[in-house]
Protein backbone atom coordinates (compact mmCIF):
# COMPACT_ATOMS: atom_id res chain seq x y z
CA UNK A 1 0.00 0.00 0.00
CA UNK A 2 1.02 3.15 -0.84
CA UNK A 3 1.65 5.33 1.97
CA UNK A 4 -0.03 9.41 1.97
CA UNK A 5 -0.29 12.02 4.20
CA UNK A 6 -3.51 14.64 4.28
CA UNK A 7 -4.10 17.71 5.81
CA UNK A 8 -7.73 18.89 5.75
CA UNK A 9 -9.52 21.64 7.18
CA UNK A 10 -13.56 23.37 6.88
CA UNK A 11 -14.43 26.61 7.57
CA UNK A 12 -17.77 28.33 8.17
CA UNK A 13 -18.88 31.94 8.00
CA UNK A 14 -21.78 32.18 10.07
CA UNK A 15 -22.93 28.36 11.57
CA UNK A 16 -24.92 28.11 9.57
CA UNK A 17 -24.10 30.03 6.91
CA UNK A 18 -21.40 29.63 3.73
CA UNK A 19 -18.76 27.13 3.85
CA UNK A 20 -15.55 25.78 2.30
CA UNK A 21 -13.09 22.85 2.97
CA UNK A 22 -9.71 22.60 1.71
CA UNK A 23 -7.23 19.41 1.86
CA UNK A 24 -3.49 18.57 0.75
CA UNK A 25 -2.33 14.82 -0.14
CA UNK A 26 1.12 14.53 -0.23
CA UNK A 27 2.98 11.18 -1.42
CA UNK A 28 6.52 11.14 -1.02
CA UNK A 29 7.11 15.13 -1.99
CA UNK A 30 4.48 15.72 -4.69
CA UNK A 31 1.34 17.81 -3.26
CA UNK A 32 -1.93 18.27 -4.61
CA UNK A 33 -4.57 20.82 -3.13
CA UNK A 34 -8.00 20.42 -3.79
CA UNK A 35 -11.33 22.51 -2.12
CA UNK A 36 -14.76 23.45 -2.46
CA UNK A 37 -17.72 25.07 -1.10
CA UNK A 38 -21.34 25.16 0.05
CA UNK A 39 -24.08 27.70 0.17
CA UNK A 40 -25.55 26.97 3.52
CA UNK A 41 -23.99 24.89 5.74
CA UNK A 42 -21.90 24.29 9.27
CA UNK A 43 -18.56 24.29 9.98
CA UNK A 44 -18.47 20.11 11.03
CA UNK A 45 -20.10 19.77 7.34
CA UNK A 46 -16.93 21.22 5.78
CA UNK A 47 -14.87 19.60 8.63
CA UNK A 48 -16.39 16.23 7.17
CA UNK A 49 -16.40 16.88 3.89
CA UNK A 50 -12.89 17.93 3.40
CA UNK A 51 -11.88 14.50 5.22
CA UNK A 52 -13.89 12.91 3.18
CA UNK A 53 -13.33 14.30 -0.33
CA UNK A 54 -9.59 13.66 0.37
CA UNK A 55 -10.20 10.17 0.55
CA UNK A 56 -12.13 9.91 -2.28
CA UNK A 57 -9.62 11.52 -4.24
CA UNK A 58 -7.14 8.27 -3.65
CA UNK A 59 -7.40 6.46 -7.04
CA UNK A 60 -6.91 2.87 -5.23
CA UNK A 61 -6.42 1.22 -1.54
CA UNK A 62 -3.77 3.57 0.60
CA UNK A 63 -2.03 3.72 3.96
CA UNK A 64 -3.55 6.83 4.97
CA UNK A 65 -1.98 9.51 8.06
CA UNK A 66 -4.74 12.27 8.07
CA UNK A 67 -4.46 15.60 10.20
CA UNK A 68 -7.35 17.43 10.92
CA UNK A 69 -7.58 20.66 13.21
CA UNK A 70 -11.38 19.02 14.10
CA UNK A 71 -11.57 17.42 17.15
CA UNK A 72 -15.44 16.48 16.14
CA UNK A 73 -13.76 13.98 13.20
CA UNK A 74 -10.25 12.79 15.04
CA UNK A 75 -12.20 11.28 18.12
CA UNK A 76 -15.02 9.75 16.25
CA UNK A 77 -12.49 7.57 15.34
CA UNK A 78 -9.76 7.78 17.85
CA UNK A 79 -12.08 7.55 20.64
CA UNK A 80 -14.52 4.89 18.89
CA UNK A 81 -17.57 7.11 19.10
CA UNK A 82 -18.59 5.96 15.47
CA UNK A 83 -18.93 2.15 16.42
CA UNK A 84 -21.02 3.39 19.24
CA UNK A 85 -23.06 5.15 17.08
CA UNK A 86 -23.50 2.33 14.90
CA UNK A 87 -24.13 0.12 17.59
CA UNK A 88 -27.09 2.48 18.98
CA UNK A 89 -28.68 2.84 15.73
CA UNK A 90 -26.99 6.11 14.91
CA UNK A 91 -27.79 7.56 17.85
CA UNK A 92 -25.48 9.10 20.66
CA UNK A 93 -24.70 9.29 24.15
CA UNK A 94 -28.12 11.09 25.05
CA UNK A 95 -30.48 8.93 22.91
CA UNK A 96 -30.47 11.60 20.03
CA UNK A 97 -29.98 10.91 16.51
CA UNK A 98 -25.93 11.54 15.33
CA UNK A 99 -26.42 14.53 13.18
CA UNK A 100 -24.54 14.54 10.07
CA UNK A 101 -25.69 10.66 9.91
CA UNK A 102 -24.78 10.26 5.82
CA UNK A 103 -21.42 12.03 6.35
CA UNK A 104 -20.56 9.97 8.61
CA UNK A 105 -21.49 6.65 7.05
CA UNK A 106 -19.78 7.54 3.83
CA UNK A 107 -16.55 8.44 5.52
CA UNK A 108 -16.54 5.48 7.21
CA UNK A 109 -17.14 3.39 4.43
CA UNK A 110 -14.17 4.84 3.13
CA UNK A 111 -12.25 4.32 6.33
CA UNK A 112 -12.75 0.63 5.21
CA UNK A 113 -11.37 1.04 1.87
CA UNK A 114 -8.35 3.18 3.53
CA UNK A 115 -6.40 2.72 6.48
CA UNK A 116 -6.30 5.74 8.09
CA UNK A 117 -5.05 6.64 11.18
CA UNK A 118 -6.34 9.90 12.48
CA UNK A 119 -4.25 12.86 14.03
CA UNK A 120 -5.26 15.78 15.83
CA UNK A 121 -2.96 19.09 14.91
CA UNK A 122 -3.55 22.44 16.94
CA UNK A 123 -5.57 24.56 14.50
CA UNK A 124 -4.19 28.11 13.62
CA UNK A 125 -0.83 27.57 14.92
CA UNK A 126 2.45 27.28 13.45
CA UNK A 127 1.40 23.65 11.07
CA UNK A 128 2.36 24.95 7.18
CA UNK A 129 0.41 22.50 6.02
CA UNK A 130 -2.95 23.03 8.50
CA UNK A 131 -2.59 26.55 8.31
CA UNK A 132 -3.03 26.08 3.90
CA UNK A 133 -5.93 23.80 4.09
CA UNK A 134 -7.61 27.19 6.23
CA UNK A 135 -6.35 29.11 3.57
CA UNK A 136 -8.21 27.03 0.91
CA UNK A 137 -11.55 26.63 3.12
CA UNK A 138 -11.72 30.56 3.37
CA UNK A 139 -10.84 31.26 0.12
CA UNK A 140 -13.60 28.82 -1.40
CA UNK A 141 -15.73 31.03 1.12
CA UNK A 142 -15.05 34.21 -0.53
CA UNK A 143 -14.82 32.91 -3.92
CA UNK A 144 -18.17 31.21 -3.34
Amino acid sequence: MKKIVIYTDGACSGNPGPGGWGAILIFKDIKKEISGNMDNTTNNIMELTAVIEALKALKFPCKVDLYSDSAYVVNAFNQKWIYGWMNNGWKNSSKEPVKNKELWQELFNLTKKHDVTFYKVKGHADNEFNNRCDELARNEITNN
